[in-house]
């Protein structure tokens, strides 16, 4: 096979890869019932004039399937934790018990569970885009080469074809997973 055609593939198929990452990483953020650590993921903490993640100045933990901690390595850092948490929004009332940081996940609603639902299908969406647009870009250039066969031109495009028809499956299913993870009570 052509070199230049083997780094289409391999380049499609990087970019495909990373629309999968982007997914269950959008995905992880969503909660589902139970509490875990990866609820606070996207929350930021200004420490000392710099924005930095909150799990790069505290630990944070989940003792129960209802309760988060979040234990700062610095006590003077628990209102900037604090405050962090209340501007990512992410719908949680921390409290402060002088020692660390004590969030209590209220069960779902059925209507906040279909709304979270349609928020993964809106992230899985996303991803197949980001498929489909590294499917063209990879059609296109195989158009743009000048020293390959038609027959190898064809060949290239059936397989760019095919895998993305996998990694749009692979993104139905990682949807399918967490809705069924968002809808089980």
């Amino acid at each position: 096979m052509n070199e230049d055609i083997q780094f289409i593939l391999d380049t499609a198929k990087e970019a495909m890869d990373n629309a999968i990452k982007h997914l269950e990483k959008q995905l992880s953020n969503i909660r589902a019932g139970k509490a875990s650590p990866a609820m606070l993921g996207s929350v930021m903490v200004d420490y000392y004039g710099s924005q930095t993640p909150l799990n790069q100045v505290a630990n944070v933990n989940t003792p129960d399937g209802r309760t988060i901690t979040v234990q700062p390595w610095e006590k003077t850092m628990l209102q900037e934790i604090e405050r962090g948490i209340m501007i990512a929004n992410l719908g949680f009332n921390p409290m402060n018990n002088g020692e660390s940081i004590i969030i209590n996940v209220p069960p779902l609603t059925e209507e906040r569970r279909r709304d979270l639902s349609k928020q993964a299908k809106h992230e899985s969406e996303e991803s197949k885009i980001g498929i489909r647009n590294a499917r063209r870009d990879a059609m296109h250039d195989i158009k743009k080469l000048e020293d390959a066969s038609e027959d190898l031109k064809a060949n290239a495009e059936i397989d760019i074809q095919e895998m993305t028809d996998s990694y749009v499956k692979k993104s139905d299913e990682i949807f399918s997973k967490k809705e069924t993870e968002i809808m089980t009570v």
